[in-house]
């Protein structure tokens, strides 16, 4: 039986249902390398809420198995790598909904954090471009997220460790985008950042029109706005921010070098970023009441991330 990593382990801690899901894991895996007949070929890696084990297909073809939490965010990464077909992202194999089982394509074990952070950023804004194509219709539409999300934060807005102006401007730019039809109909990663972008293996023949130097995994696939892809790549590489001299103009850089190379409406991107890093706030914020437990530290440190993002893309 395969030995879970610490980490993987650790995902328990919040709450009954991944408690359930870490104890059933082992078994999942070896049935799932059975029935599928994959053998594995490596040490086992993690996400924020998965395993992924690589493996090779009886005939010799590098994959990944990778066995995850179902929620709202991941329930649809099937779906989303389908759409894309294997053009900027990682082809599906085979999938096991049930179980939350994906077969992929093996890419990396190069991510695109190995580049520098602007050069990074370049690099994702060039995979929107394939990636966003027209939405299936059983993708949760974003609109319907953004007003949930949103009628939330008003709620919670005394709770919500931010100014008090800056969440009542997420509130109001969160209503007007849930309103817009622009808001839906793309299929929209939401979570593209250098740690979910690897460096492709392909090289056969047959994949020449599949030739991509990088691609995305990992997607939390929605029918949504283009112009709500780029705030992850202010927020990760937080170390990066914090060492330079001028934090907001870091922040700015990379907002900028990502909206100019992919050709987004600043203005559009930037309300984006401000609701999008307002959510997250309050996400910090009901986890912690859904534990039980005050804010620690983190939260803390968190919340002072997502107010930093959200004044400097406006400054």
């Amino acid at each position: 039986m395969i030995a879970l990593p610490p980490d993987v382990l650790a995902f328990a801690d919040r709450g009954p249902e991944w408690a359930t899901f870490v104890e059933a894991l082992p078994r999942t895996v070896e049935t799932l390398l059975a029935e599928w007949t994959v053998r594995r070929d490596g040490e086992a890696m993690h996400g924020e809420c998965a395993l992924v084990l690589p493996v090779r297909t009886a005939d010799g073809v590098e994959a990944v198995l990778k066995v995850g939490f179902v929620d709202e965010e991941t329930r649809h990464e099937h779906l989303t790598l389908s759409t894309w077909d294997g053009r900027g992202a990682v082809r599906m194999l085979r999938a096991d909904l049930a179980r939350g089982a994906l077969l992929l394509e093996r890419a990396g074990p190069a991510a695109l954090s190995s580049l520098p952070v602007l050069e990074a950023c370049e690099v994702v804004a060039g995979l929107y471009g394939t990636l966003h194509r027209p939405a299936p219709r059983r993708l949760v539409a974003l609109s319907s997220l953004v007003a949930r999300w949103t009628d939330e934060l008003a709620a919670a807005e005394a709770t919500v460790p931010a100014p008090r102006r800056l969440v009542q401007q997420a509130v109001s730019l969160g209503r007007d985008l849930a309103a817009d039809p622009d808001t839906d109909g793309v299929a929209v990663h939401t979570d593209l950042h250098d740690a979910n972008v690897l460096a492709s293996r392909r090289g056969a023949p047959a994949e020449a029109d599949l030739r991509e130097p990088w691609l995305a995994i990992d997607p939390k696939g929605i029918s949504g706005d283009p112009h709500y892809e780029p705030a992850p790549l202010l927020w990760n590489r937080w170390d990066e921010v914090l060492a330079a001299r001028d934090v907001r103009f870091a922040v700015r850089r990379r907002f900028h070098t990502v909206v100019d190379a992919a050709g987004l409406d600043e203005d559009r991107a930037r309300d984006w970023v401000v609701v999008r890093m307002m959510h997250n706030a309050l996400w910090a914020v009901q986890d912690a009441q859904r534990l039980g437990r005050p804010l620690t530290t983190g939260d803390r440190d968190w919340s002072t991330t997502c107010v930093t993002v959200a004044k400097a893309v406006q400054d």
